[in-house]
């Protein structure tokens, strides 16, 4: 069963593979991080979607947070998705489905085969502080379902400069 993850609350760390070698954890402070699910290799709108984040990659790194993407995908398919796009930012891998539920991501089967051979996210993005608590969380339920990056980051620095709370905590 799918979490609902409430802004202001600590997001719940995630080790998966990373691409290149070693692992990778989702939401470690100290440092902020920026958190993008992609649906997998599959899907012709996260290749425009990373393709995006890729030309902003500098911009998040200039504001101090680190950008990880992370798919259900296997390594070989991460690698030749993030290999045919040019991304070059971290890639996480191999989220399994008790780790996607506790994001609260939506889940999909695949149609077919070609499509792919396993159960994959439709599209989330998470902001953690520094902290290591969820401050901005998206969840979409459909490929065309994501934020505008650059408003996403935009947002960040504009709260950051404001110093506003973390919003959408009314009767939390």
């Amino acid at each position: 069963m799918a979490t609902k993850l409430c802004t202001g609350q600590p997001f719940p760390q995630i080790t998966a593979p990373k691409l290149g070698g070693g692992d990778i954890t989702l939401g470690a402070a100290p440092a902020a991080q920026l958190i993008v699910v992609y649906r997998g290799q599959h899907c012709p709108v996260c290749k425009t979607y990373l393709g995006k984040l890729e030309t902003l990659l500098a911009q998040f790194g200039a504001e101090n947070i680190s950008v990880v993407v992370a798919s259900a995908d296997s390594e070989d398919q991460a690698r030749g998705f993030i290999d045919e796009i040019g991304y070059t930012g971290d890639v996480a891998y191999g989220l399994t489905i008790p780790q996607m539920q506790s994001l609260g991501l939506h889940l999909s089967a695949p149609r077919t085969p070609p499509e792919t051979d396993h159960v994959f996210p439709e599209p989330g993005l998470f902001f953690v502080d520094e902290e290591g608590v969820l401050s901005l969380v998206d969840i979409g339920s459909a490929p065309f379902l994501r934020p505008d990056l650059e408003g996403v980051l935009n947002g960040i620095k504009f709260t950051r400069e404001k110093g506003f709370p973390i919003r959408g905590r009314y009767g939390v």
